[in-house]
Order: structure tokens, then C-alpha cells, then sequence
């Protein structure tokens, strides 16, 4: 295994003394990852391991779970084990630790095979997917997978740890009615948006679209789709569209309908100026990189309530009702336009690689614990 070491980040006067050492540069790090993830917790982990390699004596052993079989390693973790000089190493019988943390629980809910033995005083689970549906209901086998984790683990605390307001809200309700011994941690552990900024433009006008990939989760309804992307506007681009493609009454003529991995996601944001993303009403994202890649790309987001409270001021929120409106007023005011999405590019600070690096370190020296992760 090759790593990247710095000096580490002292602690502050007058902190709490913990039983044990808080992360520090050169301390050990360990993913164990499952390396065929899709979508976006790939695009998470791997953003983590370029993160976190300068700052830890960081390993990562590869997981394969019965979720992902016969599926080739994700090519966004590979570049990051590339440039990062980090190996991947098959998974050891015992995993000894302070702290261990898992992403996305879900990956476990086909699998079989007991788990790599685990040791450690902490356990974080990263909760990439939601635990609830908008109606309440478990979005997965939640409690069959934290079970599996369970069986191998031996740890003093067990903490589960969202990754946006949403996604926690629904972790805190699960637990409330579940009774588990799984807390909740009191911290994010948001994706990382590391995008190149890109200047608004200063002539908006009403070309629509939004990307993401397939599935009958991503998308609302046909006639929710034609509301929102309507034969009026002078574009209306979809990126991802493989379902409408595939169907036999087919996209509507006035669509620019591409499947997913048509084009780069780059140039298809250059076709607009406003991004709107709605998903099917039983699902929501439990974060929604789309929307963070277009602000960066200089892009006003319009989307539901629930998905835009991970960014806040940065989107607009609406309940798909009165996308025309918002449109309409944003391109009688060019000036507002820029302001927002500028003002909405300024706040993705908070999701850059060295935010997410201070609070997980910060997370971790309080939840004291030197750390070994797995994915």
C-alpha cells in the first residue's frame, strides 16, 4: 500500500480529554468499500478517498456484496485509487479498530456471506439511502442490514450518520419507532461537490432540463414531466431519458431525449439555464449531487421541498405547480437570476473537500476515536 501523509491538526486548548486519541495525520484509515457502487455514493466514496488520503495513512480493501455481482469496479473509484497512489486489497478475516464506518447499509440487503469480522470502540454507518419513503414507509430492509453488520461487529457505540437534513430526518424517525441501539450521530456526513464554477449566463431564458440516471424512481409521472418540460418552451432536454425512450408511445416530439451516458453531463448543462429536477413521489433523494453539479455549472434549480432543504437558499422550492412562473419571473429579472445562482455557488463551500474533511475529523474527535473505515 502506497500513502500520502500530512501533519496533523492539534488540538484545541481547553477540549474535553478523550479516553483515546482523536484521528491525527498518519493514523490509519481503512475503507473497506464495495467497489462496484453506482451512482452516487461511487461518486462520494471516491470524492472521500482523494479527500482523506493527504491527511491519513489511508487503505482501502475491497467488499464485493451479492447486490453488485458480475458488475465491473466503478471507474470514478479506480481514478481516485489511481491518483491518490492508494491500493485496493482483498478484505483481511479481522478488521481491528477505534472506529469503523460503513456507507450505504442497502448494499447489504442480498447479501449472505458473513461480513469481515470488526473490532473497534466506534461504528459510524454512512446512510446514503433513505431509510423512509415519503410515506413512511422503510425504504429497504433496514433493519435485516444493520443486523448483518451486527454479527460481525464488536464495538462500544454504534452510530448512524446522514448525509443531508432530509436523509437525517428520516433516520430520526426510523429510530424513534425502532428502538434500536443505533444512534444518531450529530453530524453530516455530506457528499463532497468539488465542481469547477461556472459564470451564470446573463440573457436567461426558458430552456429547460435535467439529467440523472434511469429508473422509476428518478422521474415523476408522464404528465408531471409534460407540466414541467412543456411543448412551449424553447428547450427541453433530458438526459437519463432511457425509460421514455424505451417506451412505445416514446419521448414527446418536442424533447431533446438522450439516454444516459449520451453525452457529457458538461455539455448538456451548456443547452440551459434552468435546471428542474423532480423524482417520482414515492422516493427522494437523500442527497441530489445533480442539483450541487448544476449550480456549479451556473444553472438556477428548481425542485420539491424535501429535496431542496439540503441546499437551502441555494435552489428554489416549489411544489412543481408553478415551474412556469418561476421561470418566467427569473427571465424578466436577468439580474436576479445571476445574484441567485451566484449566491447559490457560494454556498456550496460548505460541501468542498476540506469542509467535509474538518467536520469528519471534528465528528470523529468527538465521538473519540482514531479511525478505520469501511465502505
Amino acid at each position: 500500500m502506497s500513502a500520502v501523509a500530512a501533519p496533523g491538526e492539534p488540538v484545541a486548548p481547553g477540549a474535553p480529554r478523550l479516553a483515546w486519541a482523536a484521528p491525527r495525520a498518519g493514523e490509519r484509515l481503512t475503507l473497506l468499500v464495495e467497489p462496484r457502487f453506482p451512482g452516487g455514493t461511487a461518486a462520494a466514496v471516491a470524492a472521500e478517498i482523494r479527500a482523506l488520503a493527504p491527511s491519513f495513512d489511508l487503505r482501502v480493501v475491497a467488499l464485493e456484496t451479492a447486490m453488485f455481482k458480475d458488475r465491473e469496479v466503478n471507474p470514478r473509484l479506480a481514478e481516485a485509487l489511481a491518483a491518490t497512489g492508494v491500493e485496493m486489497i482483498p478484505p483481511p478475516s479481522v478488521i481491528r479498530a477505534d472506529t469503523v464506518v460503513l456507507h450505504n447499509p442497502a448494499c447489504l440487503k442480498f447479501e449472505r456471506a458473513p461480513l469481515p469480522r470488526i473490532s473497534c470502540q466506534r461504528a459510524f454507518v454512512v446512510t446514503h439511502e433513505n431509510f423512509l419513503r415519503p410515506n413512511g414507509a422503510e425504504g429497504f430492509d433496514i433493519a435485516g442490514c444493520l443486523s448483518r453488520i451486527d454479527d460481525s461487529l464488536v464495538a462500544g457505540r454504534r452510530w448512524l450518520a446522514p448525509v443531508s437534513d432530509w436523509n437525517r430526518a428520516g433516520v430520526a424517525d426510523w429510530l424513534a419507532a425502532a428502538g434500536s441501539r443505533w444512534r444518531l450521530a450529530d453530524f453530516d456526513w455530506a457528499n463532497i461537490c468539488d465542481f469547477d464554477l461556472l459564470p451564470p449566463t446573463d440573457r436567461p431564458r426558458d430552456r429547460r432540463g435535467r439529467h440523472s440516471r434511469p429508473g422509476l424512481e428518478k422521474f415523476p409521472d408522464r404528465d408531471t414531466m409534460l407540466r414541467h418540460f412543456p411543448a412551449g418552451a424553447e428547450i427541453c432536454a433530458i438526459l437519463g431519458a432511457d425509460g421514455f425512450l424505451d417506451d412505445p408511445e416514446g419521448p414527446p416530439r418536442h424533447w431533446k431525449a438522450l439516454r444516459f451516458g449520451e453525452t457529457e453531463v458538461a455539455s448538456f448543462l451548456g443547452e440551459i439555464d434552468f435546471f428542474v429536477y423532480f423524482t417520482n413521489a414515492m422516493w427522494r433523494e437523500s442527497f441530489g449531487r445533480v442539483i450541487a453539479e448544476a449550480i456549479a455549472a451556473g444553472k438556477l434549480v428548481i425542485t420539491d421541498p424535501g429535496t431542496a432543504a439540503t441546499f437551502g437558499a441555494a435552489v428554489v422550492a416549489s411544489d412543481g405547480g408553478d415551474v412556469d412562473a418561476i421561470i418566467a419571473r427569473f427571465i424578466a429579472e436577468p439580474g436576479r437570476y445571476q445574484a441567485f445562482v451566484r449566491a447559490a455557488q457560494a454556498s456550496l463551500a460548505r460541501f468542498r473537500p476540506e469542509s467535509f474533511v474538518r467536520t469528519v475529523r471534528a465528528g470523529l474527535e468527538r465521538s473519540g476515536a482514531g479511525v478505520d473505515v469501511l465502505v
